[in-house]
């Protein structure tokens, strides 16, 4: 029987996720992930079998106790224009969505699994957006989403500031006309 196991599994993929959110995967190597994360390297190999392995548990765990929670409050909200500002107006101003961006820039076009995890979430988001009926093609939903995502890249670059706040009152403007 082998030692039991000196850390919180569950804990180090909500670190990570933190860690590539902040840093994406190609800017995170394994022995930052080690540091940063206070687990041995035989100990994150022989729990997520690679790197890739602790990126994909930490993807997961973004897109469940992150995303969906921002999904909700898109869905809860009195209509479009509320649901923008309830994804990027609540504690963590929109930072929820950071993992799933540079998943979808980064690993989605090389990893299929990771793909199919980010495509996953994009439908997600588009359906808390969409009216009900048929979204085919994306629709009014998937601009919002698209836009959703831009105005989050906006703030990630650093460059946020009263652009971003004129184009999301702008777009609320757009959406309260429609």
């Amino acid at each position: 029987m082998g030692r039991p196991r000196g850390f919180d599994e569950a804990e180090v993929v909500r670190r990570a996720a933190g860690l590539f959110a902040g840093r994406s995967y190609d800017g995170v190597s394994i022995d930052e992930l080690v540091t940063h994360l206070g687990v041995h390297r035989n100990s994150l190999y022989k729990t997520f079998g690679s790197k890739r392995g602790l990126y994909l548990a930490a993807l997961r765990w973004s897109l469940e106790h992150e995303v969906t929670p921002l999904i909700e409050r898109i869905r809860e909200a009195g209509g479009p224009a509320e649901g923008l500002d309830g994804a990027l107006g609540g504690a963590d101003g929109g930072a929820a969505l950071d993992l799933l961006l540079l998943a979808a820039a980064e690993r989605a076009p090389a990893d299929p699994e990771v793909a199919t995890l980010v495509t996953g979430a994009l439908a997600a988001l588009d359906s808390a957006f969409a009216a009900p009926g048929p979204t085919e093609g994306g629709g009014p939903a998937g601009a919002l989403t698209a836009a959703l995502l831009g105005l989050r890249i906006r703030v990630r670059s650093g460059t946020a500031g009263a652009e971003t706040t004129g184009s999301r009152a702008a777009l609320a403007r757009l959406l309260d006309r429609h």
